[in-house]
């Protein structure tokens, strides 16, 4: 098995052991490290027994992709997975200080775009968003386009397509069910952002790349 390099090694294990603090935690770490939407926010009461008042901050939108609901185990996984799947093979193409700065930029724009969401859509709502997706779903579109004759397949419809089809695909799936307000509770506007921050960053590379010249 190929050793994994180094940026996508200290995600997957930075993420775990946060998830491992913020089980151990409680509140305290939504209420301040959760991204929250635009606003003055509000005063409320921690399992703790502390009043803290819960708001938007600007490090949120780096620190909320370091959470996950602690309620299961399914959301880190999914996304740790991903990120084991798909991180190491966009880490070697793009080399370590790329791409850490394509992750991260992947996560921000996720988060802007979720707040720019809640801020038009859903003013007034007061809910965190939390978990990876925002970066994994940058690292998904980025194989997509450096591994175009890779073939992909989910797990609970095992039949494999060249990996472009079904990231598009499932674009359009996340767009369709942002649109429609299906599966709530899911950020699907935060995963389109971070897909087309990763797209756009891809194709500002790719034609610095092709206008620099041969050395």
């Amino acid at each position: 098995m190929q050793r994994l390099p180094p940026v996508t090694l200290a995600l997957l294990v930075a993420n775990v052991l946060i998830y491992l603090l913020q089980r151990g935690g409680g509140e305290s770490f939504l209420a301040n490290f959760a991204l929250w939407p635009l606003g003055d926010g509000e005063l409320a009461r921690l399992d703790n027994g502390s009043i803290v008042r819960i708001a938007f901050e600007p490090w949120q939108v780096v620190t909320y992709g370091f959470l996950h609901d602690t309620k299961g185990f399914g959301h880190i996984f999914f996304n740790m997975f991903a990120l084991w799947m798909f991180g190491g093979p966009v880490e070697e193409v793009l080399g370590t200080r790329r791409y850490a700065l394509f992750y991260f930029a992947c996560v921000i724009g996720a988060a802007c775009a979720q707040l720019a969401v809640m801020a038009l859509f859903q003013p007034g709502h007061l809910y965190p968003t939390v978990g990876a997706s925002g970066g994994v779903f940058g690292l998904l579109l980025a194989f997509a386009m450096f591994y175009p004759k890779a073939k992909m397949a989910m797990i609970f419809l095992p039949i494999p397509v060249p990996a472009p089809i079904f990231v598009a695909g499932y674009v359009i799936l996340e767009l369709v069910l942002g649109v429609t307000g299906t599966q709530a509770g899911v950020a699907h506007f935060a995963h389109l952002g971070g897909a087309l921050v990763g797209f756009v960053l891809i194709k500002v590379w790719q034609v610095g790349a092709a206008r620099s010249p041969d050395r």
